[in-house]
This record gives structure tokens, sequence and C-alpha cells, in this order.
């Protein structure tokens, strides 16, 4: 059985789809953020696989965190860096990410 991501990472998904349909998520912006920010805000149990798409996601996009717009209050929040960010759980999804074992690793 698959499990469903926690209550934190549902939420920074719900509010990256928020955004998303506020036009905030910028013209880069993929089909695949989108639906992983839909399956993790609609609670939908989170494959092996798609664990380990979100830990490589948060390990490439690290730097996005010290760009303009990423933190709540700063200038041109929330930038499509942020959006994204939390499309995949934002930092509750990362630290679930990276707290997840995997057979192979």
């Amino acid at each position: 059985m698959s499990p469903v991501p926690p209550k934190d990472v549902q939420r920074a998904a719900a509010r990256a789809v928020r955004w998303i349909g506020e036009g905030r998520a910028g013209e880069g912006f993929t089909t695949t953020g989108r639906r992983r920010a839909t399956q993790l805000a609609g609670a939908e149990d989170v494959s092996t696989d798609v664990l380990r798409r979100m830990r490589d996601y948060f390990s490439r996009h690290a730097a996005d965190k010290e760009a303009a717009g990423f933190q709540r209050g700063g200038a041109g929040y929330p930038s499509p860096g942020r959006v994204a960010w939390d499309a995949w759980g934002g930092d509750a999804g990362e630290r679930w990410a990276n707290s997840r074992k995997f057979t192979e690793d």
C-alpha cells in the first residue's frame, strides 16, 4: 500500500493549486507539476516512484529557495519557483520524501 501525503504536504500542494488557478505559476510550469499538486492536495496515495521523483525534484531545485519572491512577505511572492516548490509539497514534502527509505538506495 502506498502512503498518503502528510497533512502539511497536502496544505502546501493545495496552496499551489490555488496559485496555479490564479495564474501565478508562470509560463514554464509543467503538466507534471500541476498533476503532482493535485495528487498531493487530494491526499491521493503516493507511489515509491513518485516519492523518488519528489526527492529528485527538491534536490535539483534547492537553489530556488534563494530567488526573489520565494519567501512569504518578499517582493514578488509567490514566485513561479515558489508555486512549483509547493506543488511538490513544499518544505514538508521535501522532508517527507527525504525521510523515506528505498530498498534500492
